[in-house]
């Protein structure tokens, strides 16, 4: 089994259109989705309509409970704006996205941890904006009692994978739709692949037109996701 692993495409048009090429060229049985899919300022109309169309295993992020959070939107703009921009049929198909899911009985899919979309899992990277990795502890009391041979988070942004003594292996794909602090631009995501027993990972990184979609942030007024957009170096206080 040879699986195409995404997520936190955050409306960026641009960069998911470059990773699903990369994908073809992988020749991946299935494309699974974590989630927080529409909440950028790139073009959330145009990557809904891809994602609507995309032949894919999908589940809900936090951004997806927060696009329609119009309480919520003083403190997120970015939000607010997709939001406002989805019409009935968007609306639908993100509020019929799961929290979790298990695909083939053997890879759980979640956004942060398996009970929280919001809970950091494989890093501790929202703790003062600094990469702090977690210690065995921690990931082991997240993975407790989800007995998959894959598990499968994203959330953070930061691409990573963990193989725990029992062999259960983590993955985090990191983010197609932007970076920060990596010190790159380009899009991630993750080939994972079964071979006999055992799960392999290639975390991947894609260069796509970042110049483009720092472009049409702007021209909707969020030109301060601009140096995260082209450069990947930026820290992400204030972009969402």
């Amino acid at each position: 089994m040879r699986l195409a692993v995404i997520s936190d495409v955050h409306a960026n048009r641009f960069a998911l259109e470059a990773v699903l090429e990369d994908i073809a060229r992988e020749r991946a049985e299935a494309i699974l989705n974590l989630g927080d899919h529409l909440s950028g300022p790139v073009d959330p109309i145009g990557t809904a309509e891809m994602l609507m169309r995309l032949d894919q295993v999908p589940i809900s992020g936090n951004h997806e409970r927060m696009l329609f959070d119009v309480a919520g939107w003083d403190d997120s703009p970015v939000d607010a704006f997709a939001g406002q921009l989805l019409g009935p049929a968007q609306r639908a198909w993100v509020e019929a996205l799961p929290a979790t899911r298990v695909f083939e009985g053997e890879v759980f899919m979640c956004h942060g941890t398996p009970r929280s979309d919001t809970t950091n899992w494989l890093d501790n990277w929202w703790n003062d904006r600094k990469t702090k990795l977690p210690d065995e502890a921690w990931v082991m009391g997240h993975a407790e009692g989800f007995d998959f041979p894959l598990l499968l988070c994203g959330h953070t942004h930061m691409a990573r994978s963990v193989k725990l003594r029992d062999g259960r292996l983590i993955v985090n794909p990191g983010a197609v739709g932007i970076q920060t602090v990596h010190g790159s631009p380009d899009a991630r995501y993750a080939i994972v692949e079964k071979r006999g027993s055992d799960w392999s990972v290639a975390l991947k990184s894609v260069p796509y037109d970042h110049d483009g979609a720092a472009r049409a942030a702007a021209q909707n007024g969020f030109g301060h996701w601009d140096d995260a957009l082209r450069s990947g170096w930026a820290n992400p206080d204030g972009l969402f």
